[in-house]
C-alpha cells in the first residue's frame, strides 16, 4: 500500500479535526474484506461497586457485511443487581466510551439503575492493538504515534497501521458498510434494548448528538406493527433528536445514495481519504494526557501537526490535550470538540495544564481514551458509515415520508409515543433540540408533565454535558430525578 506525496502534505491538515472525537462525538445530521478477530462475550477489571465496568457483547446479528463483524458490545456500569437500565446511543464517529464519566456519576446517584453504553459495530472495524499496548505499558508514546500516525510522513516505518479498505477506504472489501444504515442500527440496538428488558426493570433509551435522532428512531420505529416506544420508559435527548418537516425528497435521497456508491462508506471529515486519522489520534492524544501527563507532547513536535493547533512553547501531553480542545485556544472549525476546561500553564518547561472551567482535563481524556482494564474499546469511532448519517434525516420525527421508502427507514410511529421525555440543549443546538422534543410530545398529545426541558445554551459546548464535573454538570443534576421518577 502506498500513500502519494499530497496525502503526506495534507495529513497535518487531517489531524487539525484530529481531536474530534466530537466531531467524532458530536457532529449529528440530525436536527441538531478481511473480518476482525472475534472477542469474547464479556471482560472487564477486577472490583466491585458501581464504578466497575463490564462488557457485554451481543452477536450474531446478522445483517450486511461479515458475520463476524455483526455484533455491538455495550460498557455496562452500575450494580448488576440493579433491574432498570439507562441505554445511550453515541453520537457520529463516536464510541461507548464517551459516556464512561457521566455513566458512573448516574449510577452512583442511582444504585436501583445500570447506564449500559453502546458501542455501534463499525467499531469492530478498529486496529486498537497497539494503543491498548500502550496504556498497559507495553510500548511507549513514540512507537505508537508512528504505528498509527507517523508512518504517513516516514517511508521506513513498514509496521503500521493498515487502514480497512485502503488510505482512500472505498475497496470494494468495506462496500457492505455502505448498507450501515439506520435499519441496520436500530435491528442492533433492539437487540440491546430486548437484552436490558429481560432484567425486568425499566428501559430508558437515549442519545447524544447523533445518538438523539437514533434515540427517536427506536421510538417511532415499526417493529411489525409495534412501535418501538413500547419497549420503553423513557427518552433522554442529549443536545440531539428529530423533528419532523426535514426530511429529503425521494429524488434527494436517490441522489445520496447513488453518491455514496460510488464513494468510501465511511466518513471522511475533510475529505483526503484517511476516515480514521480522527479516532486513532484522539485515542492517543487522549491516552498520553491520561497516563504520562507531565511528559512532553510528541504531537507538538511533529511536522504532521499543524501549528494553529499547537501552543507557542513546548507543552506537555496534558497542555497539548488542553489547548487543542479549550474553547479559547482551539482553533477555527473544531467547534463540535471544544470544552469548557482551562488554561496553559504559565510557566513550566514543558508547559503543563491547569483545571479551571467546567471540565477537567482527566475527566476529558477518560472520555476518550476509555475505561480501565478494558481493551479494543475507547470514546470514539474511527470508521462512521456514512449511510446512518444520510438515513437520519428521514427519521423526521418519526413522521411517515416518502424518502423512508428510498432509505428503508421505519420510522413511522411519531404522532403515537406514550412515554416522557428528557432533553437538554448546548449552544450547539440552537433551539432545535428542545423546539424539536416539544413537537414529539405535541404531535402525540402527550402532556406537558411528561416532557423535562433543560435550557444550558448560553453555558454549554456541544460535548460538555458528558465531560463537566459531576457538582457543576447540569446534566446530571436534572437527569438524575427524571430517571428517578420512572
Amino acid at each position: 500500500m502506498t500513500v502519494t506525496r499530497t496525502t503526506r502534505q495534507l495529513v497535518g491538515l487531517v489531524l487539525i479535526t484530529a481531536l474530534a472525537a466530537a466531531t467524532a462525538a458530536c457532529s449529528g445530521d440530525d436536527d441538531s474484506g478481511d473480518a476482525a478477530p472475534s472477542r469474547p462475550s464479556s471482560s472487564g477489571p477486577d472490583g466491585q461497586g458501581e464504578r466497575a465496568v463490564r462488557v457485554l457483547t451481543l452477536d450474531d446479528l446478522g445483517g450486511p457485511g461479515p458475520a463476524e463483524l455483526a455484533q455491538v458490545r455495550v460498557l455496562q456500569y452500575g450494580s448488576e443487581d440493579a433491574d432498570n437500565v439507562l441505554v445511550l446511543s453515541p453520537g457520529t464517529s463516536a464510541g461507548a466510551a464517551y459516556f464512561g464519566p457521566l455513566a458512573e456519576d448516574l449510577v452512583d446517584q442511582l444504585p436501583d439503575w445500570q447506564v449500559w453504553a453502546v458501542d455501534r459495530r463499525e467499531n469492530n472495524l478498529e486496529d486498537q492493538s497497539v494503543i491498548d499496548a500502550y496504556k498497559a505499558g507495553d510500548v511507549d508514546a513514540q512507537e505508537g504515534f508512528d504505528y498509527y500516525i507517523g508512518w504517513l510522513g516516514d517511508g521506513t516505518i513498514t509496521d503500521h497501521f493498515q487502514p480497512r479498505g485502503g488510505p482512500g477506504s472505498d475497496d470494494e472489501s468495506v462496500a457492505f458498510a455502505r448498507d450501515w444504515g439506520m435499519n441496520v442500527a436500530i435491528d442492533d440496538l433492539h437487540a440491546v434494548v430486548e437484552k436490558a428488558a429481560s432484567l425486568g426493570g425499566k428501559v430508558v433509551l437515549g442519545g447524544h448528538s447523533l445518538g438523539g435522532s437514533i434515540t427517536v428512531a427506536y421510538a417511532t420505529w415499526d417493529f411489525e406493527g409495534r412501535a418501538g416506544d413500547e419497549d420503553l420508559a423513557g427518552l433522554v435527548l442529549i443536545d440531539g433528536g428529530s423533528g419532523a418537516g426535514q426530511a429529503p425528497t425521494p429524488e434527494e435521497a436517490r441522489a445520496q445514495l447513488d453518491q455514496l456508491d460510488g464513494g468510501s462508506p465511511f466518513n471522511d471529515i475533510v475529505g483526503l481519504g484517511l476516515p480514521w486519522a480522527s479516532g486513532v489520534f484522539n485515542a492517543l492524544g487522549a491516552s498520553a494526557a491520561l497516563l504520562h501527563p507531565d511528559e512532553p507532547s510528541i504531537g507538538w513536535q511533529s511536522p504532521l501537526i499543524p501549528a494553529n493547533l499547537k501552543p507557542p512553547v513546548q507543552p506537555t501531553n496534558a497542555g497539548q490535550y488542553g489547548y487543542a480542545l479549550d474553547t479559547e485556544t482551539s482553533p477555527a472549525g473544531l467547534e463540535l470538540v471544544q470544552l469548557h476546561m482551562g488554561h496553559l500553564a504559565d510557566s513550566g518547561d514543558p508547559r503543563g495544564w491547569v483545571d479551571g472551567e467546567l471540565v477537567p482535563l482527566e475527566r476529558a481524556a477518560r472520555m476518550f481514551s476509555g475505561p480501565d482494564g478494558v481493551e479494543d474499546m475507547d470514546g470514539t469511532a474511527w470508521y462512521h458509515p456514512r449511510r446512518l448519517s444520510l438515513d437520519s434525516a428521514a427519521v423526521n420525527g418519526g413522521i411517515e415520508n416518502p424518502a423512508q421508502a428510498v432509505l428503508d427507514v421505519h420510522a413511522i410511529h411519531g404522532d403515537d409515543l406514550d412515554v416522557p421525555i428528557f432533553a437538554l440543549e448546548t449552544s450547539f443546538g440552537a433551539g432545535r433540540v428542545l423546539n424539536g422534543a416539544r413537537l414529539l410530545a405535541r404531535q402525540s398529545g402527550m402532556s406537558e408533565d411528561d416532557l423535562t426541558l433543560v435550557d444550558e445554551s448560553d453555558r454549554l459546548a456541544h460535548t460538555d454535558p458528558m465531560a463537566t464535573a459531576t457538582d457543576q454538570n447540569p446534566l446530571v443534576e436534572n437527569l438524575v430525578p427524571f430517571l428517578d421518577q420512572i
